[in-house]
């Protein structure tokens, strides 16, 4: 792994951490309940994708809460730059991650081929 790799890594262990804490500073008590499964960051770590685990929440509450946490974006990064004492913390966005979904889906698909 290379010196770049391992800041990459280190960083997402980073953000993987801080993010729930900021989360559970917000005053919307309804954000307090989301768990990250995953934050991956682009290669230069300018931005970063947030993954959240949908198994508890329909298609209208994970709009809700899209939408709320795009809002709170600003206070997460705020919270992150502080902790660390950065000098610019990744540009987060958020999504639900659909992976395990689309496993499940595919695990199901190679039973029905298996009983055929």
């Amino acid at each position: 792994m290379t010196d770049a790799q391992i800041k990459l890594k280190r960083t997402e262990a980073i953000l993987a951490e801080l993010i729930p804490e900021a989360l559970s500073q917000l005053n919307d008590a309804r954000l307090h309940e989301l768990d990250v499964i995953e934050v991956k960051c682009s290669r230069g770590r300018d931005d970063a994708k947030v993954y959240i685990d949908p198994s508890y929440f329909n298609e209208q509450e994970k709009s809700f809460f899209i939408k709320q946490l795009k809002k709170a974006r600003p206070i997460i990064e705020d919270y992150c730059l502080k902790d660390q004492g950065w000098y610019k913390c990744p540009k987060l966005s958020f999504e639900f991650d659909e992976h395990l979904k689309y496993a499940q889906n595919i695990e199901e698909l190679f039973k029905k081929i298996a009983k055929d």
